[in-house]
C-alpha cells in the first residue's frame, strides 16, 4: 500500500502516464501515415491508370483524409484522460485501420498501374481489399456497446460483444479469401489468395448479412440504456444518438438518390456536382460520431446537446418548407405567366417573386416552427419560458410587495418544481431607523 501510495496510482488502477504516452503515439502512428500518403496518391496521379478503375484520386480525396483524423485525436484524448474507458481505444484503432486503408490504396494503385515499381503491390491490393470490413465492424458495433463508461449496459449483452466479434472477423476472412476481381481495378486484377472452398461461399452469403444486425442490435442497446438513465449519463447518450441519427439520415438521402438516379451515384465516373457534394457529405458524416463521442465522454459542454438538437429540428424542417415555397412559388409563377402569355421562355419574375417571398416568411415561418417544437418536445421548458414571460410582465405593473411574494413562490413552484417553496424578505435596517427617527420627530 505504501508503495502505491509512493507512486500515486492505486491497486488495480492504470497507469496514466503509459497510456497518455501509447494513446499519443498511435495518434501520432496515423498522422505520419496520412502525410506518408500523399507522395504515394502523387506517384499515383502520375501513373497511367486506366480510365475504368474506382481509383479515387483527385485532390479533393486525399484531403477528405484529414477530417478522419480526427478519430485518432479523440481516441488519444479519452485514452490519455479516461485510460479505463475501452471507446478512446476503439476510436484510436479505427483511425488507425482508416488511415492505413488510405495508404495501402494509393500504393496498390500505383504498383499496379507501373509494373516493377514498387513491391508486391497486388498482395497490398488485397489487404486492403478487405481492411474496410474491421473498420466498418468496429465503429458500427463496439462504440455503441460499450458508450459511455467502456462497459456493457449488463451481461445480458455480453453474448452480442461476442457474436459482433465473431462476425466481423468471418466477414473480413470471406471478403478475405472469395474468389473473383479485387473491388477498384476495374475487374482485371484477381484475388491472389482464392483459398475459399466452394461449400464455404454459401456460408459466408449467410454471415454477411448478420454484419448490420450486429451494428443494429448494438445501436438498439443504447435506446435501453437511455431508458434506465438519468442526468449525466442520459445527457452522454444523446449526443452519440444525434451523431448516429445524423449519420443515418444523410446516408438514407444518398442510398434513395443513388436509386432515382444510378448512372449519377457514389463517385461514378461523370456523375453531376450535387451528386458528388450529397455523397462526400455522407463519408464524411462518420467523424460526428468521434466528435459526439470526444463531447460525451469527456463531459464538455455535455447539457449544450438540448440546444444542439433543437436548433437541427427548427432549421431542418425550415429550411424543407422553405425549400417547397421556393419550388411550388417558381412553378406557380411560371404556370400562370405561360397561361396568361403563351409564351415558353420564362422571365426571371417567378425567382424574384419566389425568393421575396422566402425572405419575408423567414421569420415568421422560423418562429412558429420553433413554437411547436418546444410545445412537441420541449413541454416542460415552454411551460417555464411561458410563466416566466408572464411573471417578468406582471413585475412591471405590480408594486404590492405581499401580491409579488405570492405570485414569485408560484413561479418556482410551477417552474422548478420544488418539494417545499418559501420566501423570506430580509428587513432593511438602515430604512427602519430612518422611518423610526422621523416619526419620533
Amino acid at each position: 500500500m505504501a508503495a502505491a501510495r509512493g507512486t500515486g496510482r492505486g491497486i488495480g488502477r492504470p497507469d496514466t502516464r503509459a497510456s497518455t504516452w501509447l494513446a499519443w503515439s498511435l495518434a501520432g502512428l496515423s498522422m505520419v501515415m496520412f502525410v506518408a500518403s500523399f507522395p504515394l496518391w502523387a506517384l499515383a496521379r502520375s501513373a497511367h491508370v486506366p480510365a475504368g478503375w474506382d481509383a479515387n484520386l483527385s485532390l479533393g480525396d486525399w484531403l477528405a483524409g484529414i477530417l478522419f483524423l480526427v478519430f485518432p485525436l479523440v481516441g488519444a484524448l479519452i485514452g490519455s484522460r479516461r485510460p479505463g474507458n475501452l471507446v478512446g481505444w476503439l476510436l484510436l484503432a479505427d483511425g488507425l485501420l482508416w488511415t492505413h486503408t488510405n495508404l495501402l490504396d494509393y500504393y496498390g494503385v500505383y504498383g499496379v498501374a507501373q509494373p516493377g515499381s514498387v513491391p508486391f503491390p497486388v498482395g497490398i491490393a488485397w489487404l486492403n481489399n478487405w481492411l474496410w470490413v474491421p473498420a466498418v465492424g468496429l465503429l458500427g458495433t463496439y462504440p455503441f456497446l460499450l458508450f459511455p463508461d467502456g462497459k456493457l449496459p449488463s451481461n445480458r449483452w455480453r453474448p452480442l460483444a461476442w457474436l459482433s466479434g465473431v462476425v466481423i472477423a468471418l466477414v473480413s476472412v470471406g471478403v478475405a479469401f472469395s474468389p473473383g476481381p479485387l473491388h477498384g481495378f476495374g475487374g482485371v486484377v484477381q484475388n491472389p489468395f482464392e483459398l475459399l472452398l466452394p461449400w464455404m461461399i454459401p456460408v459466408f452469403w449467410v454471415v454477411l448479412p448478420l454484419l448490420p444486425l450486429c451494428m443494429f442490435a448494438s445501436a438498439l442497446s443504447l435506446v435501453f440504456r437511455y431508458r434506465r438513465s438519468r442526468g449525466v449519463e442520459r445527457q452522454q447518450i444523446k449526443w452519440i444518438a444525434f451523431a448516429a441519427v445524423f449519420v443515418g439520415t444523410l446516408y438514407l438521402i444518398a442510398m434513395v438518390l443513388s436509386l432515382l438516379y444510378p448512372s449519377a451515384s457514389w463517385f461514378a465516373p461523370g456523375s453531376p456536382l450535387w451528386m458528388d457534394v450529397v455523397d462526400y457529405a455522407a463519408l464524411l458524416s462518420f467523424i460526428t460520431i468521434p466528435i459526439a463521442v470526444g463531447f460525451a465522454v469527456l463531459k464538455y459542454r455535455l447539457y449544450n446537446i438540448d440546444i444542439i438538437i433543437n436548433r437541427t429540428l427548427v432549421y431542418a424542417v425550415l429550411t424543407a418548407a422553405l425549400a417547397l415555397i421556393y419550388l411550388g412559388g417558381v412553378a406557380t409563377v411560371q404556370a400562370i405567366f405561360r397561361t396568361l402569355t403563351g409564351q415558353e421562355q420564362q422571365p426571371q419574375l417567378a425567382i424574384v417573386a419566389s425568393t421575396l417571398a422566402i425572405a419575408a416568411l423567414f421569420n415568421p415561418l422560423r418562429s412558429r416552427i420553433q413554437s411547436f417544437i418546444d410545445r412537441r418536445f420541449y413541454r416542460k421548458k415552454y411551460d417555464a419560458r411561458q410563466t416566466l414571460e408572464a411573471f417578468s410582465a406582471r413585475l412591471r405593473n405590480e408594486t404590492d410587495l405581499q401580491e409579488l411574494n405570492v405570485e414569485l413562490t408560484k413561479v418556482v413552484r410551477e417552474t422548478v418544481e420544488p418539494a417545499y417553496a418559501s420566501l423570506w424578505l430580509r428587513p432593511n435596517v438602515r430604512h427602519a431607523a430612518w422611518r423610526e427617527g422621523l416619526d419620533q420627530r
